[in-house]
């Protein structure tokens, strides 16, 4: 596997990736799923290796994600490559990205802005923990770009009632 330089994604290239990313979590929330998506894109900011919805409360899409990537691409690949989510990585995916050596993250909507779509839902507990706290505590830098104000309300729209839905199924169980 040949190592290129990493480029920084232009705008264009955030728009696309961040869209199909919500594809993504679309197809998640289809099967049932949190609505979450992410992609892992290559070096050269066009080809996507890899993508992955959200499996449940504890396999985020982009922890799950950063996991496989590990598992299959060597570390100085990773640092070229971009982790693309919709919405801004917790603590545990952050960390699981900074694990697997991932060098930068692009996200669409803030946790805050998922905070207020889901409060204190049982199935989405966040943690007030903004993703750049938690890569500034790294020993090696991590390249945060995000949230993307113009894209915003198409990251929260598969959110818009889900988690009060998802509330009305859990009090039935």
């Amino acid at each position: 596997m040949e190592l290129e330089e990493n480029t920084t994604l232009s705008p264009d290239q955030i728009t696309r990736h961040l869209r199909r990313a919500n594809g993504v979590a679309e197809r998640a929330m289809a099967m049932g799923r949190h609505p979450f998506g992410a992609l892992l894109v290559a070096p050269d900011g066009e080809t996507v290796l890899a993508e992955q919805g959200n499996i449940d409360t504890v396999n985020h899409a982009e922890a799950t994600l950063a996991r496989t990537a590990a598992a299959n691409y060597p570390g100085a690949y990773l640092a070229q490559c971009t982790l693309v989510t919709t919405f801004e990585p917790c603590a545990m995916c952050a960390g699981t990205a900074y694990w697997a050596g991932i060098g930068r993250v692009v996200y669409g909507a803030e946790e805050t802005a998922l905070l207020a779509l889901t409060g204190n839902h049982p199935e989405n507990p966040t943690l007030a923990l903004p993703c750049r706290e938690v890569f500034a505590r790294g020993q090696r830098t991590v390249e945060v770009v995000g949230p993307v104000p113009a894209l915003e309300a198409e990251m929260i729209a598969p959110h818009q009632g889900f988690w009060q839905r998802r509330g009305s199924a859990s009090a039935e169980r």
